[in-house]
């Protein structure tokens, strides 16, 4: 079974200015003449972590990591302020121009892979190939899963501390009622909001109990930031179109895909990467066993890893 590859150390780093509000923090570290590839975190509003660049042989590709706005080590922090889907999408082009990149590959899971499609279908010139984790289509019944009944029926336990946190009156729109508790003045409320938002996230990404990963999302800085954001985008489907990924697949029929997908991912259900792989033809769908919606779970960190060599053998052979 395939593992992450050693820590490798960070060659570059910058902050690059995207309006008069924004700077989103960048790294590139590898071979600065391998296949470039984009990671694209998740959430909106996780921010990046130092495994991200594991996923990738370093000797084969230049990967750049960066933080979407609000996020990680971007600044401001946790910001709402000129952050729509949209200003993202544009932000992944301006770092490509300010890199010198002509073209690369894609690397995104769960909201990461719902930035990687939309960027792809607006700029599929730009785009070498994808590998996607988790799809995350952003339609209304994928959020209505997850924060307002479905998910809710296999962790009942968990729901329940999501849920406390929310008046019995409010609970008819979930999302709403924590949007507005995350966006308000009350401080104390943030937080704790904040909190039970990502632990909930957190405990249902995993197929089996990992400690660590509700740690991951729980961290109060990631928290504030994940929370505030998801919620943001949330309760503006996303800022895209009904369907929006689906109705413009046609966009991707020259990019090569693989698609790497939990079948017990409760985040993100499987039906989201089968209908990608169904409008996008040519794309590979990998149907992961035994595992949920983690990168971090061993057999999607062993597709993954196997993913990437695959694409650098195409893109980079041996001499």
């Amino acid at each position: 079974m395939k593992t992450l590859y050693a820590e490798l150390r960070v060659d570059a780093t910058g902050e690059l200015a995207v309006d008069e509000l924004h700077r989103i923090y960048w790294e590139v570290s590898g071979n600065p003449d391998g296949v470039p590839v984009l990671f694209i975190h998740g959430g909106p509003g996780a921010g990046s972590s130092h495994n991200d660049r594991r996923f990738f042989d370093p000797a084969r590709y230049r990967i750049v990591v960066f933080d979407q706005r609000g996020s990680g080590r971007s600044t401001p922090h946790a910001e709402l302020h000129n952050n729509t889907t949209a200003h993202l999408v544009s932000d992944i082009e301006a770092l490509r121009e300010h890199l010198q990149i002509d073209r690369w590959v894609l690397f995104g899971g769960s909201w990461g892979s719902t930035l990687a499609l939309l960027y792809a279908q607006a700029f599929p010139e730009r785009v070498m190939a994808m590998i996607l984790r988790g799809i995350f289509l952003c339609r209304d019944e994928d959020l209505h899963w997850f924060y307002q009944a479905g998910a809710d029926r296999i962790f009942p336990d968990y729901w329940e501390d999501f849920i406390a946190h929310i008046p019995e009156a409010e609970r008819g729109n979930l999302m709403q009622a924590y949007y507005e508790r995350l966006t308000g003045a009350n401080e104390l409320a943030k937080m704790s909001c904040a909190k039970a938002w990502s632990t909930w996230e957190g405990r249902c990404a995993t197929l089996r109990p990992n400690p660590e990963i509700v740690h991951f999302f729980a961290e109060p800085h990631r928290a504030l930031s994940l929370a505030r954001i998801e919620a943001h985008y949330f309760v503006n489907q996303a800022f895209i179109a009904p369907n929006q990924i689906i109705a413009n697949a046609d966009k991707l029929k020259d990019i090569r895909g693989i698609i790497v997908h939990g079948r017990y991912d409760v985040v993100c259900p499987l039906d989201n990467a089968f209908a990608l792989h169904q409008a996008w033809p040519g794309s590979e769908l990998q149907i992961i066993r035994d595992a949920g919606h983690s990168s971090m779970e061993p057999s999607i960190v062993d597709a993954l890893v196997r993913a990437t060599d695959q694409i650098a053998d195409e893109l980079y052979p041996a001499a």
